[in-house]
């Protein structure tokens, strides 16, 4: 079974991490937060301020008007006004200029320029005007400047959008980095789960110490891993006892009919033992499913590539036979004539009873290669890695073959690739280590007896 690429060669995508999702929102909402709290507390200042300043207006205006409805303070009347300073000015009831302050540089006996307005500016400087009955001298006019509150309302506007500002970013990297240490769990968990082979073995994954959602995710999926596990294995048993089941009558089925065809040349009994050799090798892959890629063993043999050649020629008729096969394999050759045969035998399948089914065997200094190539339409190009998955089959068989050839190439320390070939069809390649013996001596003795000299039973693929 492929498996995946582990996540410290693919890390996800920034804009598809699920931190950076949570510290966007987080940015969002604590932006949005701080925007109205700042919006609120700004309105509440200004609206103080605003109010402080009216409330100094208003009292300067009546201390000025108190001093003109009452100069000497006795009530008396026909007194001359007080002297008047700053931006005030008095207004009699036609709306002329009684007295006014130097700053305002009006003309006594003019009509007032400002009687109805309460914001206005004066030589460039913003002013708030209010007013006051001054008695028998008509209406006390006053006014502040504003400058300094003008000043302050703009101060704190800039304040707010300088946060506003410099906060999502800022929020930004803080949700970013919180993210990552409470993520950090989930996503070790994450790249352990992704090394996890389901065709070896299905290991829990650790828990943090933290209790808490993360903590709730990954006990829920060990549970789940627990449960696969257990239905694996009653698979795994029920395969095998159903494998053991068959094994016995079609081991007895393929003698019989081998003894038939050994005393007759009936077409028929010559393909019904094709048939039974079907059948056979369909058990053996069922049972190697079954007992899984961790309990295959190969046991090593230095034996003539012709012998290997008789064996896929007696097993798939029609083969044809290309390369130099006069060299020596180090091999199980039991293992590698049930590949071997499995590749074969789905290229006769696509190829048709007419079509070819070549061979191809090369060798190098480091590597043994076989090709099978067929005359088929090839393999489908939306299978892929998939067609060396069990169950999985673009010829129409059981779909377990390839798999079971690729685990063994696998022992032997090699590889299984598939492909289409050039000139049309399909295209396997198998490739094992070339035999890299020790010294002369073993070398002299192998070669004495190629057939019957093992190199080692239950040696490991590498």
């Amino acid at each position: 079974m492929t498996r995946p690429a582990p996540l410290e060669s693919a890390r996800v995508a920034w804009r598809h991490s699920l931190r950076f999702r949570l510290a966007l929102v987080y940015t969002l909402l604590a932006t949005v937060v701080i925007g109205l709290v700042g919006v609120g507390i700004l309105t509440l200042l200004l609206r103080g301020m605003d109010g402080q300043f009216q409330a100094r207006l208003d009292d300067r205006a009546e201390a000025v008007a108190e001093r003109f409805r009452d100069p000497e303070g006795t009530g008396s009347l026909g007194q001359k006004p007080p002297p008047i300073s700053g931006y005030t000015a008095i207004v009699d009831e036609e709306g002329r200029v009684v007295a006014a302050s130097a700053f305002l540089q009006l003309k006594l006996g003019e009509p007032f320029p400002y009687a109805d307005q309460r914001r206005f500016p004066i030589l460039g400087t913003p002013m708030r005007a209010a007013t006051r009955p001054a008695g028998d001298f008509g209406t006390v006019w006053v006014a502040l400047p504003e400058d300094d509150l003008v000043n302050a309302r703009e101060s704190a506007t800039r304040a707010l959008l300088l946060a506003l500002l410099l906060t999502p970013g800022l929020m930004l990297v803080v949700g970013w980095w919180v993210g990552r240490r409470a993520l950090a769990d989930l996503s070790e968990a994450a790249d352990l789960a992704d090394r996890i082979d389901p065709a070896r073995s299905v290991a829990t994954l650790p828990l943090p110490e933290r209790e808490d959602e993360v903590h709730r995710l990954l006990a829920a999926l060990n549970r789940l891993l627990v449960r696969i596990e257990a239905v694996q294995a009653r698979e795994k048993q029920l395969l095998g006892q159903i494998v053991h089941e068959l094994g016995a009558p079609l081991t007895v089925l393929r003698a019989s009919l081998t003894r038939a065809t050994e005393r007759t040349d009936d077409p028929e009994v010559a393909r019904a033992a094709l048939v039974a050799d079907e059948l056979t090798f369909t058990t053996q892959d069922l049972m190697q499913l079954a007992r899984g890629q961790l309990e295959m063993k190969v046991a090593w043999h230095f034996i003539p590539a012709a012998t290997l050649r008789g064996r896929l020629d007696r097993l798939v008729p029609g083969t044809t036979f290309a390369g130099d096969w006069g060299g020596m394999l180090l091999c199980d050759p039991d293992r590698l004539t049930q590949a071997l045969r499995n590749l074969l035998a789905n290229a006769r399948r696509a190829a048709g009873p007419e079509g070819e089914v070549t061979l191809t065997l090369s060798e190098t200094p480091g590597h043994v290669t076989f090709t099978v190539q067929d005359s088929g339409p090839g393999l489908p190009p939306e299978l892929g890695e998939r067609i060396f998955e069990p169950f999985v089959s673009g010829s129409g068989s059981s779909g377990l073959g390839l798999s079971v050839s690729r685990q063994i190439a696998a022992l032997h320390g090699g590889t299984l690739t598939a492909g289409n070939a050039p000139g049309g069809g399909a295209e396997f390649v198998l490739t094992l280590p070339g035999p890299e013996l020790g010294d002369e001596e073993d070398e002299a003795e192998i070669a004495d007896h190629p057939e019957d000299t093992p190199i080692g039973a239950g040696a490991p693929a590498s």
